[in-house]
Order: structure tokens, then C-alpha cells, then sequence
């Protein structure tokens, strides 16, 4: 009985330190966003003096500028046409970039000849291809669809080759002695055994996805969070221009919340199956 009780109690213990920690965690990052907001009004303060235009880049301007965005569904529609593109962008690099990443890693004479191409291509920006995109695709949202596949195909293709090179070998000598087929070696032990890799390309991804948006929604679309800092821009509405830049950070910082989630909470479930 009293080991059972230690067994609790020391259960309990860890238990309220993680928690504990989390709180701590949160409170931190609390502080740090309020003092963030302290130093920007500072700094406009600061700044401005008596300069009128500088003033509407306060916080205070911007939060008072956001409901006026949001009664008019404006901001919602310029949010989910965003989202949208950020979506078929993920998805039409993972077509891509999981199988290419896949074969690399398993073809030890296909990753030597594609390797250096690769790094090539990774290391030129996306935006770089903007006036090709238009001048190939045309103005509109598949040329954005090209930048945003474009930026977030090479984590994703690596990561998941990274994935297949460290992927325990004893699983795959395990499917191999029980006669697996191509296809249940791949469900069962490649997916599994990557899904961690590929999770962390998609954060990867999914923050790059969310830098290059901006400036390819420039490309004369008529909608989205890109378009809609122009717009502002060329009204002087800048409490406006200052809120979408507020309402891009948020929802960056919620996009990446929720992949280290997904990722966390796939990951644990990995390791219970492996114990």
C-alpha cells in the first residue's frame, strides 16, 4: 500500500511540474507580448510629436481601427481568401514534396544527382519568380498558388528525406522477415516512421507559406490580406494598414500554435505505440 501511495504521490508530483512549468511558460510569453506593445506606443509616441500621420501607427489606433474591419466583413472575407491560398499552396507541395523527398531518401543515387540542384533551387527566394509567375501564369491566383508550392515544397522534401534516412532499420528488417507487401511496408512502417519528419516540414512550411503570401497577393488579386495592405496603403488609412499587420502576426503565430500541436500530439502518440 505505501509503495502504491509513493507511486501516486510521486505520479502527482510530476504531474503538477509540467503544469506548473506551462503556467509559468504562459505568463512569460504574456509579459513579453505587453511589454512588445509598451515599447511599440514608445516608440510612436516618441516619434510622432506633432506629426499626425505617424500617430495612426499606434496600437491604440490599430485596435480602434479592427472593429470597423470586422463589422463590415471585410477583414473576414480578405482572411479566409488568405487561408484558402495558404491551403492549396500546403497541399500541392505536399503532392510534391513528400514523394520527391520519399524517393531521396530512400535512393541513395538519386539524392547524389539531385542534391546539388535542389540546394540550387531552395536557395533562390520565391519572390524572385514573381514576374516569370505573371508572365507564364498570368495576373491572379495561380501565379500565387505557383509562389506560395514554390516556397513550401523544399522543407517539405527535405524533411521527409531526412525522415526515411534515419528511419530505424530494424522496422524495416522486421516487415522484410514477415513477407510485408510494398504496400503494407509503406503504410506500416514508412508512414509511421516519417509522419514526425513531414509534421516539422509542414511548420516549416506553413511559416514560410505565411511570409511569401503577403507580397505574391500583391500580384493583382483582388482579394486577400496582401491586397488588402495595399488597398489601405493607397486610402492613408494607416490604423487600418497597422490592424491588418496585427491581424497577420495573430494569425501566423495561431497557424504555427497549431502545427507544433498536431505535431506534439502525433509525436506522443508514436512514441506509446513504440513502448
Amino acid at each position: 500500500m505505501s509503495s502504491v501511495l509513493v507511486h501516486q504521490t510521486s505520479s502527482s508530483g510530476r504531474s503538477r511540474k509540467p503544469a506548473s512549468a506551462h503556467w509559468r511558460s504562459v505568463v512569460l510569453g504574456v509579459a513579453g507580448l505587453v511589454a512588445t506593445l509598451a515599447l511599440w506606443w514608445l516608440a510612436v509616441t516618441l516619434l510622432a510629436g506633432h506629426n499626425a500621420m505617424t500617430a495612426q501607427f499606434a496600437p491604440q489606433r490599430a485596435l480602434q481601427a479592427l472593429p470597423a474591419l470586422l463589422a463590415n466583413d471585410q477583414l473576414l472575407v480578405h482572411v479566409a481568401t488568405s487561408l484558402k491560398r495558404i491551403a492549396v499552396g500546403l497541399a500541392w507541395a505536399l503532392v510534391i514534396g513528400v514523394p520527391l523527398g520519399f524517393a531521396i531518401g530512400r535512393l541513395r543515387w538519386l539524392e547524389q544527382t539531385l542534391s546539388p540542384t535542389l540546394q540550387l533551387l531552395r536557395m533562390i527566394s520565391p519572390l524572385s519568380w514573381m514576374p516569370l509567375a505573371v508572365m507564364s501564369l498570368g495576373v491572379g491566383d495561380r501565379a500565387v498558388y505557383f509562389l506560395l508550392a514554390f516556397a513550401a515544397v523544399w522543407p517539405l522534401a527535405m524533411s521527409t528525406a531526412s525522415g526515411v534516412a534515419h528511419l530505424d532499420r530494424r522496422w524495416i528488417q522486421l516487415g522484410e522477415s514477415l513477407a510485408a507487401t510494398r504496400a503494407e511496408m509503406l503504410w506500416h512502417i514508412y508512414v509511421p516512421g516519417v509522419a514526425a519528419h513531414v509534421l516539422t516540414g509542414v511548420r516549416l512550411a506553413i511559416g514560410i507559406l505565411w511570409i511569401v503570401l503577403v507580397p505574391a497577393e500583391m500580384l493583382g488579386v483582388s482579394a486577400g490580406l496582401g491586397y488588402l495592405i495595399l488597398d489601405t496603403r493607397d486610402r492613408l488609412a494607416y490604423s487600418e494598414l497597422t490592424a491588418v499587420i496585427l491581424v497577420i502576426g495573430v494569425l501566423g503565430f495561431l497557424l504555427d500554435l497549431a502545427a507544433r500541436a498536431i505535431a506534439a500530439r502525433l509525436s506522443s502518440d508514436a512514441t506509446m505505440r513504440a513502448q
